[in-house]
């Protein structure tokens, strides 16, 4: 055998290179081919393209018709751009469900529906008590009633599967009724679940009570503890914020207006003022949501400019 001359193997040894990596690059083409086909298959555009041509002209199909067509060279851009618009709509996913767990607990809080009634009139309420603990029942729930703003007349409607029980407390200043002076009020209302009646996890329960006549102040705030089954106590203690910002354990407030007539006042509040508490929650809960909404917006605004500003092919 003839030795083959350093230089001719040595160009033959590129040769061969260079058609390696000629296969390579369009084993590489095929593939991003195939994926943007199966893309624009899905779309249903880009059915008039012969051979190579075959992507439309901008990776937005809305509106475009079969002839807007780009060569296999400009794809991995439009692959990458692609991409990146989904990652964009993940990080736009993340961001609203984390929104939508931070707004669950945040109005799921012991409340008094409706949340407003007349000064001097008679009201009935219900406290509503939902179960925020994803293993533990909710068992006891107990309601104090402020002494500085003493209610003569306090009744509690019964509820099946569960015990009531009210505490009275002497006043420091007699309340003048039609009866005479009253010297002591309720001041404590405790309802206990009796074993199957618990508030499970994903329920709430409605305790209801008849008061009056309501005190000439602004509200009355109800203090409440909420007790679980293993034995954790929720103290929804917290007054309302002088800024009106949201405090971490809302007690129950009952908001008091000057009756207009007081001849024309009714003696308990009527059905329809019920909806005025449900409004209330679901006032929390559509901020909340707006913001979320708000925030995904946001960043599908971002992701759509770094798709703008992204090198095109």
């Amino acid at each position: 055998m003839v030795d083959e001359p350093l230089e001719l193997r040595g160009d033959r040894v590129r040769q061969a290179g260079e058609r390696g990596d000629q296969q390579e690059r369009r084993h590489e083409d095929s593939g991003v081919e195939v994926q943007a086909k199966q893309q624009l298959s899905e779309s249903g555009l880009g059915r008039g393209c012969k051979g190579a041509k075959f992507l439309p002209d901008r990776w937005n199909f809305a509106g475009l018709t079969d002839d807007h067509c780009l060569d296999v060279d400009d794809e991995k851009g439009l692959l990458m751009k692609s991409s990146l618009l989904r990652r964009t709509g993940v990080i736009t996913a993340a961001v609203a469900a984390a929104v939508v767990a931070l707004a669950g607990p945040a109005s799921a809080h012991v409340t008094v529906n409706p949340n407003s009634a007349t000064k001097g009139g008679y009201t009935k309420v219900s406290f509503r008590v939902p179960t925020e603990s994803d293993t533990a029942s909710t068992t006891k729930v107990e309601v104090d009633l402020p002494t500085g703003t003493p209610i003569a007349s306090v009744s509690l409607k019964p509820l099946p599967g569960w015990t009531a029980a009210t505490v009275k407390s002497k006043l420091a200043t007699p309340i003048k009724t039609d009866d005479g002076e009253l010297t002591e009020a309720v001041t404590r209302i405790t309802w206990t679940a009796a074993s199957g009646s618990e508030i499970k996890p994903g329920q709430f329960q409605e305790f209801d009570v008849s008061l009056g006549p309501l005190p000439d102040a602004d509200q009355i705030v109800f203090k409440a503890l909420q007790t679980y089954s293993d034995g954790s106590v929720v103290r929804w203690i917290d007054e309302p914020a002088a800024d009106g910002s949201e405090v971490e354990h809302p007690a129950p407030v009952l908001k008091l207006a000057a009756a207009t007539d007081k001849a024309d006042a009714p003696a308990v509040a009527p059905v329809a003022a019920a909806t005025t508490g449900d409004d209330s929650d679901k006032g929390g809960t559509s901020a909340w949501g707006i913001a979320g909404l708000a925030v995904a917006v946001i960043a599908l605004i971002l992701g759509l400019l770094a798709y703008r500003r992204s090198p095109r092919s």
